[in-house]
């Protein structure tokens, strides 16, 4: 059974947030230092705690697996990743984020959240501070 079509004004609503969401985040990115495929690979294997394969990582991403070859080639020349064996599969390699890997993460979404917390000081009043508080925890439930 179809689900209907959502209201003519929270189609509106919802390509207003997406807008304004990319602008932000296109915003944010103009002073990364890591490019964004290997921010997201990183961010994969540091959240998790992972060690992935190329193909899993490729699959994860959504990307061709040569692609995502390439990338983890450049991020092990770049120290962020390591490559070793994995234990039950001879022929695969596992990926995984070293410390400076971990690191450069962390540094680039510290950075990031200290020019969105510099842009709310500066262009927000206390009341809109507040708003934007109670946005982020609706936010979080279309999440």
């Amino acid at each position: 059974m179809p689900s209907e079509a959502p209201h003519p004004d929270t189609l509106e609503l919802a390509a207003d947030l997406r807008a304004a969401l990319g602008t932000l985040v296109r915003s944010l990115r103009t002073d990364d230092e890591l490019p964004q495929n290997q921010a997201a690979v990183l961010g994969l294997l540091v959240r998790d705690e992972l060690s992935c394969t190329v193909a899993e990582l490729a699959a994860l991403q959504r990307v061709r697996h040569q692609s995502m070859a390439r990338t983890v080639a450049l991020m092990t020349e770049a120290g962020l990743v390591t490559q070793q064996p994995h234990p039950t599969d001879g022929r695969k390699l596992l990926v995984a984020a070293t410390e400076a890997g971990r690191d450069a993460l962390l540094d680039q979404r510290a950075r990031r959240e200290h020019r969105i917390a510099t842009a709310i000081e500066s262009r927000l009043d206390p009341a809109e501070q507040d708003r934007l508080r109670s946005a982020v925890d609706l936010l979080r439930r279309l999440g």
